[in-house]
């Protein structure tokens, strides 16, 4: 009877994520999504054409414009709308999160995600020393405010519960940083910040998901051909890594084989905020 249980209730996390992720994915507009640190900047909502490209639009602004979106090169496409700064050097080295927060002061190493502006920054006794977008998740699967730990990492971390819609494979969870285990389900659901494509809108089943274009080029290269007439080995370097970039930060100078395993050392983690839609 108990494992009738958790089957049944598998299956309903797997129906309500996937509908609700097909809604997710109608959204053609990130002028819809508002974050608080909108307000002080004066932007304008431009409509993409296919010929458009981060790099060719906004120079070497191009990788900040993506951040005030939250959203990566693969979700920048013909139709979809952002938000374009009217003076792009107001959001030079853009992050909405403080360059000094005073609870971290005492931790080595420390990990804020703010869901209200799905972003997450690194801090080093206090000090914002890396800052990312972040895929927070979607209305239903959401992962709880509250205070964790990284306690355990696996640089090739592959779901055993979810796969990629468009292409059928298990979805990919590279540079994973466990840092939740929700004891109080009975499929006890691990939550993990980790590598995904970033949206730009809430699109996760609860773990925390940064920028990873190495995995797109690797995952998503074949199915991008056929519909967009175009792949990932075509897009200007630097690629967008934010969970390699993460993941090496929290390891540091510690042993790491690249398998699954538990640590001791990791930083905590604090989750704020409720996400935008």
């Amino acid at each position: 009877m108990k494992y009738l249980v958790q089957i049944i209730l598998s299956l309903v996390v797997v129906l309500l994520c996937t509908s609700q992720g097909l809604a997710s994915a109608k959204l053609k507009s990130l002028c819809e999504v508002r974050f608080p640190s909108d307000t002080p900047i004066e932007w304008n909502c431009v409509k993409l054409t296919w010929k458009d490209t981060p790099e060719k639009l906004f120079g070497a602004y191009w990788q900040d414009v993506l951040r005030f979106n939250r959203m990566d090169r693969r979700h920048f496409y013909g139709g979809m709308s952002i938000k374009v700064p009217v003076r792009l050097e107001d959001i030079k080295g853009f992050t909405p999160l403080p360059t000094f927060y005073p609870e971290a002061a005492a931790e080595e190493k420390f990990i804020l995600v703010d869901q209200s502006e799905m972003f997450l920054g690194a801090y080093e006794n206090g000090r914002l020393v890396l800052s990312f977008p972040a895929a927070v998740g979607i209305e239903g699967h959401r992962v709880p405010n509250g205070e964790f730990r990284v306690d355990a990492v696996d640089r090739r971390h592959t779901s055993n519960m979810y796969t990629m819609e468009e292409i059928g494979r298990l979805y990919p969870m590279h540079y994973g940083l466990r840092f939740f285990m929700d004891k109080s389900l009975p499929t006890t659901p691990s939550y993990y910040i980790h590598g995904r494509d970033v949206p730009g809108y809430p699109a996760s089943h609860g773990c925390i998901g940064l920028y990873d274009e190495e995995m797109q080029i690797e995952y998503y290269s074949a199915y991008d051909r056929k519909v967009y007439g175009k792949d990932y080995h075509e897009l200007e370097w630097p690629l967008l890594q934010g969970a390699e970039r993460l993941y090496q930060w929290v390891v540091g100078n510690h042993d790491d084989n690249g398998k699954f395993h538990k640590i001791g050392y990791g930083p905590q983690v604090l989750i704020i905020g409720n996400p935008p839609l």
